[in-house]
Formats: C-alpha cells, structure tokens, sequence
C-alpha cells in the first residue's frame, strides 16, 4: 500500500470514500503478497493491483459495491482445474481479499497512519476480515514509546553522548520540516503527509480527530470488543517489531485458544536487522535461524576466504570488511541484533567498542569462560566503561547444553526473543500463571 499512499491520502483528505482492496492470505503461487492493495477512488479511479491483472475487473465491480454499500466483504480468488479463466487467477494460487470503504468517518485514524508511514514511524492497522466481529473495523497500533528506528537510531556526528542516540537528528527522508520550526536541529513531529499531498498545518484532515493517534505508544480505532483490542493491541506490537504482516485468529473477545475471529495485521515497518561477525559454521547456523524468524541477515568477515554468499543461507548479505569498519559505516537501531562469533581479540575489541556505543536489541559475542575474562579485561583498557560493557551478553546463548552449529544458533535465538519480551528462559513447566501476560 505503500506505493499508492499519496492518491489514497488526498482521497481521504478531500472526504471522498473509497474502496481499498487489501490481500489478507494466498495460497500456492499467488501473484501479490498479504498486504497488497488496490484502490478504486472518485471518477472510478484505480491505483494499485492485487494480482497482476488477473482479477482486476472484479475487484473494481466489488470495489464499487462496497463503496456504496458500506459494507465490507471478503472474497476468494483462486483457479479451477474445470475452468481456471471463469475463476480469474489463473496463476494456479489463490487469494483472499478483504475490501472496505475508507473515508474520514468510516476510518478515523487513516490520516494519522498515512503520515506515520510517511514519515517513516512504525505503525500496524489490525482489521477484522472474519467472523463474529464487525468486518472492516480497524485499530491502529503505534509501537511502546521506547521501540523504534525514530526512537534510537546510529549515532551521527555531534551526538552528545556515547550512549545516547543523537536525538537532534532531522525529520525523515521525503518529508520536508514545517514553516515556523523554532530550532534548525529539532526534528518536526508534525511531519506532514505522503508526499504529493498538501495539508495546512495544524490540520487534522476533515472531520479528523487530532487525539495524538500518530505518537508512538498510541491506540486507535476499534475492533468492537474490549478484550479483543487489548489481545490485538499486544499481538499487534509483536508483529511489528518483526515488521511482519499476516492473519491471526481470536475468540469474540479476545481468546487466544479460539479461532471465532479473523484479524488482519498489516505491519508497516522494515524488518529489523541481524548482524553476524565471524563467518564461521557457527554464523551459518544462526544467519538460518535468524532469517526465519523475520531478520534481514547480514554476515561480516574480514577474511574473503571465508566471507562467500556459497556457505551462506540465500537471501543473506555477505560483507567483507573489518567488522568493525563496516559496523561504523551501517546503521543499527533499537531492534537490530548483533551477534560477534569470531573469539579473536584483533576483531572482538574494536568491534565491541563500536558496538557497545550505538544503539541494538542485543549484542552477544561467542567464546569460553576464560575468552570471555580476557575480552572484558581488553575492552575496560581500551576504555569501555562498565555501563557499556552490560549490555554485553557473553559467553552468547542460553544455557541449552548445546553442541552442534545448529544447537547453538537454537541458545542464541532463545537468548534473544527472552531478551526482547522478558522472558526468564526456564522451562515453563517451573512456572505458575498466564504464559503470556497481558
């Protein structure tokens, strides 16, 4: 939807309804991935595509339906060995497409989620696709106040302190600062909408509360129960610290063990980082794991030898650098995770001082109880202070008893979705009480 976000805002702040067309689910080879959008606007405008061109036509005649009607719908599209071109995908997958009206009043918080997207602050919009719940109610969820590539990202020049994030950093790429800004290095929280689209300032968009939807921490919208905005609130939150975008099932209220209700999560948000040093067995073994659970991958060495895209997971960055040098030349985030697998103090040091002073999620270094001992006492001389040295986890990994590459990347992977969430990384059968708090 990203790419049809200027058209779409202009729509909604002109109050002109639309149609939008979003894929919820696909099956075998579908043409568009869950997110994908096409709208049908004033005039029988169409922006997007959701298949290709297989089944625009009847998605434009269900566009229109919806738009007068106001009632969402949920429709499948998928190909039929009797008669695949009377079906209209003939792709041989299938898709499943949620379609609701937007306008001011059919979805208030739409202007704020257009300029979150913008701007480039995280957002994920749940919408009800199925089930016992109103179809097409929508809820907005900003990430936690102390999450986020706006909240922490790489230090620049000027930052005032090494372990702060320069906060004075300037408004997103695309989005312009507003007349009348009272100090050149504040950045402007009131960045303005998608690009292309104009809006007086201190406008909310027609008939738009200005409720502070748009900060990070902040709710909006409804799902028509109580219990299951709290539940998908929280799920919501997940989704896009993975920056992930799919279907999850609830009861009527909420329940987790019920599958009643159909919530699309549509996460708007780059997934976040994982940076491996040492391209080791080891590094090949946790690049795997780490892909699958939604990072962008990327392995670093300084050694050509080893630093081939061949001994590596497809999709994989490989980078032959000096760690060090190419983690000061990249960006980190509060999400990124740093992984040092090279147990060799003419790469472990440097890199760790970098390291440590720039912001991560995580950051685990590899080696024994005595590489570990040696590593610190380098690191204090080098001049790292023991503030920056306690965000280090090391030796890396749980305690699992693990042996192979594989193994290990398992204790790694444990170590930091406990680290993310709080978990206490016992076994679960030792403990008393909901496994996931509310």
């Amino acid at each position: 939807m990203r790419d049809i976000l200027p058209a779409l805002y202009a729509w909604y702040a002109a109050g002109t309804p639309f149609g939008l067309a979003t894929v919820v689910a696909v099956g075998r080879s579908a043409p568009r991935d869950p997110g994908a959008a096409m709208a049908v606007g004033p005039g029988d405008e169409v922006v997007g595509s959701v298949s290709g061109g297989c089944v625009e036509g009847a998605v434009f005649e269900l566009a229109q339906e919806v738009i007068a009607s106001g009632e969402a719908r949920l429709e499948t599209f998928g190909y039929s060995d009797e008669d695949a071109f009377a079906v209209g995908l003939t792709c041989g997958g299938e898709i499943t497409l949620l379609v609701r009206r937007v306008s001011p009043a059919d979805d208030p918080a739409f202007g704020a989620v257009a300029e979150s997207v913008s701007a480039g602050r995280p957002v994920t919009v749940a919408t009800v696709s199925d089930g016992p719940a109103p179809r097409g109610a929508t809820l907005a969820v900003w990430p936690d106040e102390d999450w986020g590539p706006d909240r922490a990202m790489s230090r620049s020049p000027g930052s005032t302190g090494r372990d702060e994030p320069d906060d004075r950093a300037g408004p997103p790429d695309g989005v312009s600062r507003s007349p009348g800004s009272t100090d050149p290095d504040e950045p402007d929280d009131r960045a303005g909408p998608p690009d292309g689209v104009s809006r007086s300032l201190g406008s909310t968009g027609p008939d738009e509360p200005d409720d502070g939807a748009g900060a990070p921490g902040g709710v909006s919208g409804s799902l028509g129960s109580a219990g299951l905005d709290v539940a998908v609130t929280a799920d919501a939150r997940g989704e896009l610290a993975q920056g992930a975008t799919g279907q999850r099932h609830y009861g009527p209220h909420g329940e987790r063990r019920e599958d009643a209700v159909t919530v699309f999560l549509h996460s708007f948000a780059p997934p976040p980082r994982m940076l491996v040093f040492g391209a080791i067995d080891y590094a090949a073994a946790v690049a795997r794991i780490g892909a699958f659970l939604g990072y962008r991958v990327t392995v670093c060495d300084a050694r050509p030898v080893f630093a081939t895209p061949r001994r590596f997971p497809a999709g994989v960055e490989v980078v032959v650098d000096w760690p060090h040098r190419y983690l000061r030349g990249t960006t980190t985030d509060a999400r990124t995770v740093i992984c040092v697998l090279t147990h060799d103090p003419k790469f472990d040091v440097p890199l760790l001082e970098e390291a440590l002073r720039r912001p991560a999620a995580y950051i685990g270094a590899m080696g024994s109880r005595r590489t570990h001992d040696d590593r610190v006492g380098r690191l204090l001389a080098s001049g790292v202070s023991v503030r920056e040295l306690s965000r280090l986890r090391s030796p890396v990994g749980l305690d699992l008893g693990a042996r192979t590459p594989e193994e290990v990347a398992v204790s790694v992977a444990a170590e930091i979705v406990a680290l993310r969430w709080g978990g206490s990384g016992l076994p679960l059968t030792t403990r008393d009480g909901a496994i996931h708090p509310r």
